[in-house]
């Protein structure tokens, strides 16, 4: 960051007590200037001939010895007037674009102009301003920052403005022509090594106040240079540096307390800043940042049409998601970390909705339709898996998201499944009626043979769902071609090993064994005429149905 250093004397301004401030001076003080709670003691011959606000009240206030004036309105305080104090004594002071604003403001308030005096402060400062701080990017941005201190003097003389189209034509500039100092912190970047990054200007922004960044980010847009996704990292920047919860990935000891120092009310402006600026085009920001966004939407009680917008985006490009954009992670009241699911289900919800009009006005594109819905729906049934293990997870939750999805997103039930079996194995203290609502969503029909024989041996599901699948098992069996290597000995060669089995104490366990001993007799055999198969088939249904019942009953 550049500087310029004025005067050459030592500092002697010293504090006395009640608030006066004064400096080490032989000639007694004949200059009294109150400013908020501070008292200046001063010499007139000093600061007369700089100040043409002090000539003005000297001349109306008559020659006098001693003079007592109060500057309550001056821009930045004492701060910004002992700058320019210390310029008339000659005092050395040092000026960068940290204080340049409150020095300039308050020199330009006391109009200290070449009127006055040749070589004053407002040229020099002028000079400073036009030759380092517009042509340093870092000194464009902590100057514009600087403005907060004195908004409406910085508006008025044209400081602001002047800052932002500094920090806008900077980045504009073609990466390869980057030729200044900028922060970059992703990980595995070398400044040395690799050329200088699209996003470059991205993270040195993010200091700035809310309304000071919307006025960067809509003056860069204005442009229609660079392209929305570049916007869109502009503000994930942003707002993971200053709104967003910290998650496992993003955390860092510079950023760790993200949004930690904001007002409610403060969150809720930010957040509806920064959804406003999002690019419309598709893509221009990632589905994890929009559910981020809209998760934090909830939190806060954000308007309905602000949540609106966020679902609707996030709907739009669900199809692009990856489970891990889909992974919300939130603390309680008692800081355990869960995953939140409630922005998932919206916009779920908000998806489907949306599907559905389309297929309605279009049937036409019913296989394409067809085949983004199954596309959701595996990215949903892998998020389910995910979030089964969360120990905290209630049950409805769970089945209130895996029943949004529609028959036609899921072909099979495997993959819903391995969810419900994976909330089970973390949850083995469910209660037998929520085990049994959990378990009604698996539509047994659908399962492959593969998974059906596992879930067969499932001791965690109901017996209920085991006869479902049991019986589905059969029907399948009986709908498909006798196999060719079976003989007419097999069903007995079953029965026979099934009996051999280590025998079980528990009566459901039993009847479980009973009912897959009548799943296997009525499967079709070779050498069966089509009435013997029919007789046997009859029969053995009857057998079927009374294993079912026993386990219904136990």
């Amino acid at each position: 960051m550049k500087f310029m250093k004025l005067g050459t004397s030592v500092d002697t301004f010293y504090t006395e007590d009640n608030n006066i401030r004064t400096l080490d001076c032989a000639v007694p003080s004949d200059l009294i200037v109150h400013i908020n709670n501070t008292s200046y003691h001063l010499h007139q011959y000093a600061l007369l001939p700089k100040c043409g606000v002090l000539q003005e009240i000297f001349v109306d206030g008559g020659d006098s010895s001693s003079l007592s004036i109060e500057l309550h309105d001056v821009p930045g305080g004492e701060e910004a007037f002992e700058l320019c104090a210390k310029f008339c004594y000659g005092i050395q002071i040092r000026l960068s674009a940290e204080n340049f604003v409150l020095a300039y403001c308050a020199a330009k308030f006391l109009r200290m102009t070449e009127v006055q005096e040749k070589g004053n402060l407002i040229l020099k400062l002028e000079s400073f301003f036009e030759s380092c701080v517009l042509e340093g990017w870092k000194d464009s941005i902590v100057a514009l920052k600087s403005t907060l201190k004195v908004p409406d003097s910085s508006e008025q003389l044209g400081l602001t403005g002047r800052f932002i189209d500094s920090i806008v034509d900077k980045i504009l500039v073609p990466p390869p022509k980057v030729m200044w100092s900028f922060t970059y912190s992703r990980s595995g970047y070398e400044r040395r090594q690799q050329a200088v990054p699209m996003d470059w200007w991205t993270e040195d922004l993010s200091c700035l106040d809310a309304e000071l960044f919307r006025s960067v980010i809509v003056s860069v847009r204005s442009t229609s240079i660079l392209l929305p996704q570049l916007i869109g990292e502009a503000l994930h920047v942003y707002a993971s540096c200053n709104l967003l919860p910290k998650t496992a990935s993003t955390k860092s000891p510079q950023s760790s307390t993200s949004g930690a120092n904001l007002s409610f009310e403060a969150k809720k402006q930010m957040l509806e800043s920064i959804a406003s600026l999002i690019p419309l085009d598709r893509g221009s920001v990632s589905v994890r940042f929009l559910l981020r966004l809209l998760s934090l939407a909830h939190q806060l009680e954000m308007s309905s049409s602000t949540k609106t917008e966020l679902t609707r985006r996030c709907s739009a490009q669900l199809g692009d998601a990856t489970v891990d954009d889909l992974l919300l992670v939130s603390s309680s009241s008692t800081d355990q970390d869960f995953y939140d699911i409630e922005p998932v289900k919206a916009v779920l919800g908000n998806y489907l909705t949306l599907y559905r009009r389309l297929l309605a006005s279009h049937p036409e594109d019913k296989t394409k339709v067809s085949g983004s819905f199954q596309k959701v729906g595996k990215l949903i049934d892998s998020l389910l898996q995910i979030v089964a293990s969360d120990v905290s997870l209630p049950v409805s939750d769970f089945i209130s998201l895996a029943k949004l999805l529609p028959k036609i997103a899921r072909p099979d039930h495997d993959e819903l499944y391995k969810a419900i079996n994976i909330y089970l194995k973390e949850h083995p203290n469910l209660p037998k009626p929520d085990k049994k609502s959990l378990c009604s969503i698996l539509d047994c029909e659908r399962l492959s043979h593969e998974v059906a024989a596992q879930a067969v041996k499932n001791d965690l599901l109901p017996l209920r769902t085991v006869v479902q699948v049991l019986f589905f098992e059969q029907e399948r069996a009986s709908r498909a071609k006798p196999p060719k290597s079976k003989t007419t000995s097999g069903s007995s060669d079953r029965r026979q090993n099934s009996s051999q089995g280590k025998s079980s104490n528990s009566p459901a366990a039993d009847h479980r064994q009973d009912l897959t001993i009548a799943v296997a007799d009525i499967r079709p055999r070779k050498d069966e005429g089509s009435a013997s198969r029919r007789n046997r088939t009859t029969q053995q249904k009857t057998h079927l149905k009374n294993a079912i019942k026993k386990i219904l009953d136990c």
